[in-house]
């Protein structure tokens, strides 16, 4: 009688299961990083045509204001570039960034002469362009860490290719921090010179831009003998400036 042999089955390799762990972390960070991208691209287009309504800033401010049980209020005035006195741009190009219509956002040189004088112990103005300025005050929170530089970085490079140099200013004029609850140039007109942004002189805007370092501490107006120092120069510096041509 003959023997039936059964051919052995061979051992399938038992299939690792994927860590599904792992997996799903890496499809969640991947779409928050779309949305961020979306995001931050959409809202930078936005306002290039649109104004900026108020900034992060504005918000933290009011937060001190009203866990300090002071009175929260701020002034804040759009106006277009058209209506902002040229001698107020040429003040902050000549204190904030001098070579403003020249770069494209960085100014390294700035910023690696900053670097050394933080490393020898000293307080100086740091290396931000008014581009860098403007991505942070419309965008971001106030701080150092890597992690704001790094978004800093990301959203300047996305204003100078979209917006342009002329709406950077424009941006920036009209958001930053002027004075104590005061925001933009026509409300610092307003609140240091009891006139509009378009007629200020060139000592008037010499004297905004001298405060812009801490414009709740200084004043433009009866201002320390540090802030005439300061304004003085600015005048100086805006002599050298030149006609402004945003179309370059």
């Amino acid at each position: 009688m003959a023997t039936k042999i059964t051919p052995r089955k061979s051992r399938q390799p038992v299939k690792k299961e994927p860590n599904s762990f792992m997996s799903k972390l890496t499809r969640f960070l991947f779409k928050v990083l779309l949305w961020f991208f979306g995001l931050s691209l959409f809202f930078v287009v936005f306002f290039k045509f649109v104004p900026v309504p108020f900034t992060p800033l504005m918000v933290i401010r009011a937060i001190e204001n009203k866990t300090a049980g002071k009175e929260v209020f701020f002034s804040h005035d759009w106006e277009p570039i058209e209506n902002i006195s040229m001698n107020l741009q040429k003040a902050v190009i000549a204190s904030e960034d001098g070579t403003f219509l020249k770069h494209n956002g960085f100014d390294f040189v700035a910023m690696q002469k900053a670097y050394k004088s933080n490393e020898r112990g000293r307080r100086i103005k740091g290396g931000s362009t008014i581009s860098q300025q403007t991505a942070k005050n419309v965008f971001l929170w106030q701080g150092r860490s890597y992690l704001r530089k790094g978004l800093e970085a990301y959203f300047t490079v996305l204003i100078e290719i979209i917006w342009g140099k002329e709406r950077i200013m424009e941006v920036y004029l009209n958001s930053i921090e002027m004075g104590n609850g005061v925001y933009g140039a026509q409300a610092a007109a307003e609140h240091w010179y009891r006139k509009d942004a378009s007629s200020l002189t060139p000592m008037q805007a010499a004297g905004i831009a001298a405060i812009l370092p801490n414009p709740r501490k200084y004043s433009a107006t009866s201002s320390s003998s540090y802030i005439n120092r300061r304004k003085a120069k600015i005048v100086r510096v805006m002599r050298t400036v030149g006609k402004i041509d945003y179309s370059k």
